[in-house]
């Protein structure tokens, strides 16, 4: 088993000056923690994995190729491989686990 609290990733993700950490990674899928600040860009290309998002906090906006929707603490996002997408209008900062499946390259 591995364990993780949200709190020890987001302080590891800050000491490191990163916005994402990838902190699982197994043979099919690997898991992250991704932090947009309110106001920010989100810089994401599409990927080659499909992945969901968890929102864990914060409050914003996702657009996943023509579709738009708003997402707040507890939202899930499904999101296909090479498809664009973009968080926006994120007005609380976000704080989201990431899933890639296969893993993230």
């Amino acid at each position: 088993m591995k364990a993780f609290r949200l709190d020890e990733l987001e302080a590891e993700r800050a000491a490191n000056d990163g916005a994402y950490l990838q902190f699982l990674r197994e043979r099919n899928m690997s898991v992250g923690l991704y932090a947009l600040d309110a106001g920010a860009q989100d810089p994401q290309q599409p990927h080659g994995q499909d992945e969901v998002y968890f929102v864990a906090s914060g409050r914003a906006s996702i657009t996943v190729g023509t579709e738009t929707t708003q997402v707040a603490r507890g939202s899930v996002v499904y999101v296909p491989a090479g498809v664009p997408h973009k968080f926006h209008h994120i007005s609380e900062d976000l704080r989201i686990l990431v899933v890639f499946s296969p893993p993230e390259s």
